[in-house]
C-alpha cells in the first residue's frame, strides 16, 4: 500500500515508541512536529479569562468590534479600556466582520488579489474553498485552530492546531487538503499567513484562482464563521480542554464524525 498523504504518514508515528524519538519519526516521515507538539501559549490568568469572555461573545456576535466588546465587558463587571481589548483581539487573531471605511493607505508589501466571489453561484463541490483561523482555550493557555472548507458541501477538508499565528500550520492544512483534490477558486482574507509566499506557492503551482476579501468586507467568509460557531458550541465550550493533546484528540473525533 502506498503511503502518500500527511494523514497516512502521521498514522505511522508512535509517540510512546522507546526505540526512536518522536522528533526522529517526524523527520523520517516528513511530518511537521507541530502536528504533535502543541504547547499552549501562556498568558496572564486575568487576560486569559478576558479572552475567554471575548471569544464566547464574539462567537455570538462576530460583528462586535473592540468598542462594543469593551462596553459589553464593562457592563459585565470588567473595567478594561478599549486599548486592552484591542490588544487581546489581536492576540486572538479576531476582527469584527462589519463593513468599515478603509482610512489607511493600502499596503504594498504583498501582492494584491481581487475578490472573485461577488454575485457568484456555488453549484458544485470543489468550486470554492476558503480558510480561517480561530482561538481555542486550553487550560492555562490557548492555541489556534485553522480549517479549510468547501463552500458547496461545507465539508472540512483539513484542519490544524498551532501555538502561534505563523503561516506554517496554515500551509500544512492547505497541502493536506490539496492531496485530496483542488478547487477552482481559493478565498482568504489578507492576513499575513495567506499572503505569504509559502501559502500562495502551491495555489499558483496548480493554477488555482486566488480570491482575497477586501479589508472590512462583511460576511465574506460566512461559511467558515458558521463552522467556528458549530465547533465552539458543539465541541469546544462543552469539553473545556486541559491540554493541547486533549484538544487535538477531541477535535479529531469531532471532525471525523462531521465528515
Amino acid at each position: 500500500m502506498l503511503i502518500n498523504s500527511a494523514a497516512d504518514r502521521r498514522g505511522l508515528i508512535y509517540p510512546d515508541c522507546e526505540d526512536i524519538s518522536l522528533s526522529r519519526q517526524c523527520e523520517i516521515l516528513n511530518v511537521s512536529k507541530g502536528a504533535f507538539y502543541y504547547k499552549p501559549m501562556g498568558i496572564d490568568p486575568y487576560n486569559l479569562d478576558l479572552m475567554d469572555l471575548i471569544d464566547r461573545q464574539f462567537t455570538k456576535t462576530p460583528f462586535y468590534g473592540s468598542r462594543r466588546l469593551k462596553v459589553w465587558l464593562n457592563k459585565n463587571g470588567h473595567e478594561v479600556n478599549r486599548k486592552r481589548v484591542q490588544h487581546l483581539m489581536r492576540l486572538m487573531g479576531i476582527e469584527a466582520i462589519y463593513p468599515k471605511p478603509n482610512l489607511s493607505k493600502r499596503r504594498h508589501d504583498h501582492e494584491i488579489y481581487p475578490y472573485l466571489l461577488k454575485g457568484i453561484r456555488i453549484l458544485k463541490p470543489n468550486y470554492v474553498w476558503s480558510t480561517d483561523i480561530t482561538y481555542i482555550r486550553i487550560g492555562r493557555g490557548f492555541v489556534y485552530l485553522t480549517a479549510i472548507m468547501d463552500w458547496f458541501s461545507r465539508y472540512v477538508l483539513s484542519w490544524k492546531l498551532s501555538n502561534t499565528l505563523a503561516a506554517d500550520f496554515c500551509v500544512e492544512a492547505l497541502n493536506e487538503a490539496l492531496e485530496q483534490c483542488q478547487p477552482e477558486i481559493f478565498n482568504t482574507d489578507q492576513g499575513s499567513q495567506y499572503t505569504s509566499s509559502e501559502f500562495l506557492k502551491p495555489l499558483k503551482a496548480r493554477g488555482i484562482k486566488i480570491s482575497m476579501d477586501s479589508k472590512g468586507r462583511a460576511l465574506d467568509n460566512i461559511f467558515v464563521e458558521r463552522l467556528w460557531r458549530s465547533v465552539k458550541y458543539e465541541e469546544v465550550y462543552i469539553s473545556e480542554y486541559r491540554t493541547a493533546k486533549e484538544a487535538f484528540s477531541s477535535l479529531k473525533k469531532y471532525f471525523d464524525l462531521c465528515g
